[in-house]
């Protein structure tokens, strides 16, 4: 496993993180919450040293599962120096409303100093610990920027020592509404969506993060599984689980036959479609870690491997460029 600067953190984190929203049990249908485990405990054996949480992943429960795991191995969040420490990063959603937050949302009625000082102290009693490694806030506006009091909280939060690092975890539609924040300094780390589909992070707010020393931490590297390369056309999702969502109509379709495109060009250098989709985020020199979501412990292994896999070339990367897809978004609607 290699490593990575977090950002001006003092973070050293692996290429590879996890990403615990199955252990929460909600949204999910093909994991199980011991397979689960069992992929989180893979995971740190091979040298994981960050984890993604959230107050949403099952109203809590995935922090209350990684805290017990942690304990299990001995560990305690936010302790250790350099790659022994295990990062926990968790998030804080808005008040109820809008989702994402409306422009024409009042910051205050969502992310108010109340609201935020009690949200962190459940994260902290959910992870048994003192202070929050990273703690985001789990969607914004850019409405907001121009008057981000919530970071003012979180400011006076990090003082006290609850908090280690604050930053935003991107709406999907707006992933640049968080550019501002990252040049005004209020912010350490931006958890963003970047993958060989979606690379309109590339264009600013990558080079910004190197710019500002923020930390970058990649979601949806594998764009909810098809770029994983086990899906078909015709697979489908039972309703309660996100990706029945995320691809209704025939946005199944649509990406597969993408998939597969991009299989053919992979094919001159034998790379693996998952594996080539992970590299192509690492090879951003502002990303700091990419998480993948992980059901069992196989693909926990399989994960961790990429890590300490040769590169790809700049040939097949730039290859990799032409299979962006200026879909926008597409799962809004039909």
């Amino acid at each position: 496993m290699k490593y990575r600067a977090f950002g001006t953190t003092g973070f050293e984190v692996s290429e590879i993180g996890f990403g615990a929203w199955q252990l929460g049990q909600t949204g999910w249908t093909t994991t199980t919450e011991e397979s689960a485990k069992q992929a989180l405990h893979a995971a740190l054996d091979t040298g994981v040293n960050l984890i993604d949480t959230a107050a949403g992943y099952g109203g809590g429960r995935s922090e209350q599962l990684v805290a017990q795991i942690l304990a299990e191995r001995g560990v305690k969040p936010g302790t250790g120096t350099g790659s022994d420490r295990v990062v926990v990063v968790t998030k804080t959603p808005p008040e109820p409303g809008a989702w994402p937050p409306a422009p024409h949302d009042d910051i205050n009625d969502r992310y108010s100093p109340e609201y935020l000082r009690s949200n962190v102290d459940e994260r902290l009693r959910n992870l048994k610990t003192d202070c929050i490694d990273v703690l985001l806030l789990h969607s914004w506006t850019r409405a907001w920027n121009r008057n981000p009091t919530a970071f003012e909280t979180l400011a006076e939060l990090k003082q006290a020592g609850k908090i280690h690092a604050v930053g935003v975890s991107t709406p999907e539609h707006d992933q640049n509404s968080v550019i501002d924040l990252m040049k005004s300094g209020v912010i350490d780390a931006v958890e963003v969506i970047y993958n060989i589909f979606e690379q309109e992070p590339a264009a600013e707010l990558l080079p910004v993060a190197q710019e500002t020393g923020t930390a970058i931490i990649v979601r949806v590297v594998l764009d909810e599984g098809v770029l994983a390369g086990r899906f078909s056309r015709d697979t489908t999702f039972p309703d309660d689980d996100v990706r029945s969502r995320y691809f209704a109509g025939d946005r199944m379709a649509r990406a597969v036959h993408r998939t597969e495109a991009i299989k053919q060009d992979l094919a001159a250098e034998g790379a693996k479609l998952p594996d080539a989709a992970v590299q192509f985020a690492l090879a951003e020199p502002a990303v700091s870690t990419v998480i993948v979501g992980t059901g069992n412990p196989d693909h926990a292994r399989a994960n961790s491997a990429i890590s300490d896999a040769p590169q790809l070339s700049a040939g097949m990367l730039a290859k990799l460029r032409e299979h962006a897809w200026r879909r926008a978004f597409w799962y809004g609607g039909q």
